[in-house]
């Protein structure tokens, strides 16, 4: 008599991979933890990295953020179009160091090949420290004056600007001597770059909202032989 065999189908178990945690405010986290979290976010538009710990943006309002950063951003782009060999980012990641990875709202960099010291990665990001960074802030208790100031003086960031719209103030910073100090305005109110030659930003003229005005002031930066000459010194770097 033949007798039946029960067979058993064995389905091997599946690997369950663990889910990422979200990325958090006051988390602290490595560099290459903290990419991770922020490339499976893609609904997250603004996260960084200071001192290896994870700030989050809040909505951005128009008056306190989106207006002054695009008055900024204008400034910026004029400048660049008029100068070989410098490249200029909106928003982002800047790989400073192994615990800090910021996203200032714009920064101006030397092209590697005109002696820039960041680069671009192979995966695009920006890596080192790039010549002049740009950071709008609400106010001066924002921590773009406090612990990314240290961080981008610490990675001699060559020139540093923080607008403080609240209260209606510009800080201009050189890098000089392992310290930072502050590019006072001339009598008219204007601050003229030291690394950027012809990059000069009517102070006055834009925390008034007159931007024509300050478009005005940069184009007189930009006819002067200073700029001329700066222009000329890029031009020979990147042959």
């Amino acid at each position: 008599m033949a007798v039946e065999k029960s067979v058993t189908n064995t389905i091997p178990e599946q690997t369950v991979m663990p889910k990422l945690p979200p990325l958090e405010n006051g988390d602290r986290i490595t560099r290459q933890e903290f990419e991770r979290r922020y490339e499976a976010m893609s609904h997250v538009k603004k996260a960084e990295l200071i001192e290896g710990v994870v700030y989050m943006a809040s909505p951005v309002r128009i008056t306190s953020h989106g207006r002054p950063h695009a008055q900024i951003m204008t400034c910026l782009g004029v400048y660049q179009a008029a100068i070989p060999g410098i490249d200029l980012a909106d928003n982002a990641t800047v790989r400073i160091d192994m615990d800090n990875e910021p996203q200032p709202h714009a920064l101006l960099r030397l092209n590697e090949s005109v002696g820039g010291q960041s680069r671009i990665s192979d995966d695009g990001y920006v890596e080192g420290a790039p010549e002049l960074i740009v950071e709008v802030a609400a106010s001066s208790a924002a921590y773009d004056l406090h612990d990314k100031l240290r961080v981008y003086r610490r990675n001699q960031v060559q020139e540093y600007l923080v607008w403080q719209v609240y209260d209606r103030r510009l800080d201009w910073f050189r890098f000089k001597e392992g310290e930072y100090v502050s590019l006072q305005p001339d009598e008219e109110g204007v601050v003229r770059s030291e690394v950027f030659l012809g990059l000069w930003l009517a102070v006055s003229a834009l925390l008034k909202g007159d931007l024509a005005k300050v478009l005005s002031v940069l184009q007189e930066g930009l006819a002067t032989s200073e700029h001329g000459a700066f222009v000329e010194q890029l031009r020979a770097s990147s042959r």
